[in-house]
């Protein structure tokens, strides 16, 4: 099978970690992976601010109620509203969050491809967040990747019945060899 398919494949959120903390270059190659993601124009709108202080984590864990692992390294995945008004972006464009969401799947991989455990959060305060972080006014913290290395034993995935099969949440286009209906 393609190496990346699998990976793609294998890739899960991990919510049960190590208090081992991650190598700097691990970290590193995580984060710098990033700038490999799709960028709309390749503007690069977006800023990274790198967590690894047990400190700052738990204020992080504070006021982040998605964030049901502890981490021992965080990066907050961040949009530079100020470059978004610069390029003429109008405010509903929805670049910048596309954007927020390559950079972290490609972290998400790159995290996973490394042997690290990883997991995304949405749920947070961003005004606590950007507060603690001491980002900039115009630099908006949108999603935060939480990394660390995966403990023995984790919980069940989280099963969902009685929803749509993945088959009735693809439609292909009327005529295809993959269409059982048309559109």
């Amino acid at each position: 099978m393609n190496e990346v398919l699998e990976a793609i494949r294998t890739r899960r959120v991990v919510r049960a970690l190590t208090a081992d903390p991650v190598d700097r270059d691990l970290l590193t190659a995580v984060v710098d992976s990033a700038r490999f993601a799709p960028h709309a124009g390749n503007r690069r709108l977006h800023r990274y601010a790198v967590v690894t202080g047990p400190r700052l984590l738990q204020a992080l864990r504070m006021v982040s109620p998605g964030m049901l692992q502890r981490p021992t390294a965080a990066v907050a995945v961040c949009v530079d509203w100020a470059e978004v008004r610069r390029y003429g972006f109008p405010p509903a464009n929805p670049g910048p969050y596309v954007d927020v969401g390559t950079a972290a799947a490609t972290m998400l991989l790159a995290a996973h491809s490394l042997g690290l455990a990883a997991g995304p959060v949405t749920s947070f305060s961003r005004v606590a967040v950007a507060t603690l972080l001491d980002l900039p006014p115009d630099v908006r913290p949108e999603l935060i990747v939480c990394l660390g290395h995966p403990a023995a034993e984790q919980p069940p995935p989280v099963r969902r019945r009685g929803g749509p099969s993945w088959d009735d949440l693809v439609r292909w286009e009327r005529g295809t060899p993959h269409s059982t209906e048309e559109c």
